[in-house]
């Protein structure tokens, strides 16, 4: 979980200052804490965690500890384009799990995962709702159905060509 950029304490103040004081003499505080941290950055920041840890004696192992327990808190951040492919039946009968496998191939990503280029983060979803378009996935607010492998390589390409 080590941090790529480094974050001046005066900024870090400047954004998490007003979190703490919302939260401080507070009890049972942790969830809505990192969610409100979350939200500053987009995702649990290290040196966030760092901060506010120090600043309300909670230790920051056992934020770190709740952060990984719930799915909805990302450790790190997201990719420009959220691609989110669906694995509900209709998509799966239709060969969801082929074009998954080679989105995750061709970005050099794991579920989960964001391109080093900060481009995509790569996300399976249980159903998109759009099971008469099947295999579908979203990319960013975007629905793209009847996908095949290579049909979904090339939307991908779309998207990093706009940047």
């Amino acid at each position: 979980m080590s941090s790529t950029t480094t974050v001046s304490s005066n900024e870090l103040s400047q954004r998490l200052d007003p979190i703490v004081q919302r939260y401080q003499g507070k009890k049972g505080i942790t969830i809505p804490l990192l969610a409100d941290i979350q939200k500053e950055y987009g995702y649990v920041a290290e040196e966030a965690v760092t901060y506010v840890s120090r600043k309300m004696d909670i230790s920051a192992s056992e934020m770190f500890g709740v952060a990984t327990f719930y799915a909805m808190f990302r450790l790190q951040p997201e990719g420009k384009y959220v691609i989110r492919i669906c694995r509900g039946t209709a998509c799966h009968v239709q060969g969801s799990a082929s074009v998954a496998e080679e989105v995750a191939r061709h970005l050099g990503i794991e579920e989960g995962e964001t391109t080093e280029d900060g481009i995509f983060t790569l996300q399976h979803v249980a159903c998109l709702g759009c099971c008469s378009l099947a295999p579908v996935m979203m990319v960013g607010d975007n629905v793209h159905g009847l996908l095949t492998p290579p049909k979904s390589i090339e939307i991908l390409e779309d998207y990093r060509k706009k940047g």
